[in-house]
């Protein structure tokens, strides 16, 4: 089987315009203040929370050895088969706490409160890191935050073996820690000393056994007597099929609403592509907000800004909503929560795939 990892031309196309932040807020408002607008995020949205995106300002990818797995190599069963998902619980069990722990950033509440504000009614995010859902959950019980929030490419807070059982995320990390005591023993120290987890990931797992590494089976279908269950990352892996009823409520948020607004993505993949698409086909404005190249760059009927989300966010939500913004209690806890803490330059990637 043949799948692709897509990327981005660049170095082709109209020159970058740049644009203030005072002038970019005023827009943005303008954009968004009619509401009824659908929100497409990606991975640029949670940098500064600690989370570096795939791809840097010239859109190609920040590591240059990034070597993703695919879905047909995880699900193989083959050896083969063993050896990739032996490798990819490894460098998730290690991967898994940063993600874990990390927090929303101003990003992420000044949606939320535009979310709370009625003004951004649709979410559909590429990101797995939950992220949006922590954000806004002491407003919202988990109901609501579902029918608001699409997980486009799924989430890395659940596992799910073959046949469909479901296991949090926390639950499994433990089990890995209690069949891996040496690894658990070296994540221990990870946290204590406070080590750069990608660095350990990118040089220090070169030339590691993955084959000692213990991947516990599902103890649900061992109870119904099923034999050969794995487990994966409740994530769309390169080359796997986004659930139809995922793809197709995504199409529908596009659809009924008035705008789209896109932030933070480089659009590389289609199944964030076709949404803009739709949009486009269905005459809708559509903005997008990105640092870098976007595969929409040349599509007319896109506007485009080139400037980062946490620098006007914030000021957009106190154009939009005026004086509310300063009185309604909830509003002013959501625009002065958030971290910004993007990852040093010269730190490595952690994969999005952990």
């Amino acid at each position: 089987m043949r799948v692709s990892v897509p990327t981005i031309i660049t170095g082709f196309g109209a020159p970058k315009r740049t644009i203030s932040p005072a002038a970019a807020v005023e827009r943005i408002a303008d954009f968004l203040a009619p509401g009824n607008v659908t929100l497409l995020t990606g991975a640029g949205v949670s940098v500064a929370s600690g989370i570096r995106a795939y791809r840097g300002k010239d859109g190609r990818y920040m590591n240059p050895n990034y070597q993703p797995i695919f879905y047909h190599e995880l699900t193989d069963q083959s050896e083969k088969g063993f050896a990739f998902r032996h490798r990819y619980w490894l460098r998730s069990y290690l991967g898994y706490p940063p993600v874990r722990d990390a927090v929303p950033n101003t990003s992420h509440y000044a949606i939320a409160a535009l979310q709370y504000a009625s003004y951004l009614p649709r979410l559909v995010t590429q990101n797995v890191d939950g992220l949006h859902h922590k954000a806004i959950a002491h407003l919202w019980d988990p109901d609501h935050i579902q029918k608001q929030i699409v997980e486009l490419h799924g989430t890395l807070h659940r596992v799910h073996c073959k046949r469909g059982h479901v296991v949090p995320r926390d639950t499994f990390q433990d089990w890995l820690s209690a069949s891996n005591p040496q690894w658990k023993a070296f994540v221990d120290n990870l946290e204590k000393t406070g080590a750069n987890y990608a660095r350990i990931l990118m040089v220090e797992l070169e030339g590691v056994s993955y084959a000692n590494f213990v991947v516990p089976e599902c103890p649900q279908c061992t109870l119904e007597g099923q034999q050969g269950s794995f487990y994966k990352s409740k994530v769309i892996f390169f080359g796997e099929s986004i659930p139809s009823r995922i793809k197709d409520r995504s199409l529908h948020d596009v659809e009924q609403s008035e705008r789209v607004f896109v932030l933070g993505t480089t659009l590389a993949t289609y199944s964030a592509f076709r949404l803009v698409k739709r949009a486009l086909e269905l005459r809708k404005p559509v903005m997008l907000l990105n640092v870098g190249p976007t595969r929409a760059d040349e599509l007319p009927g896109v506007e485009k800004l080139e400037i980062s989300s946490s620098l006007v966010l914030r000021d957009v939500v106190r154009a939009i909503l005026g004086s509310r913004a300063s009185q309604d209690s909830t509003i002013v806890h959501l625009l002065q929560s958030g971290v910004h803490q993007p990852p040093a330059e010269d730190q490595e990637i952690v994969s999005r795939n952990t």
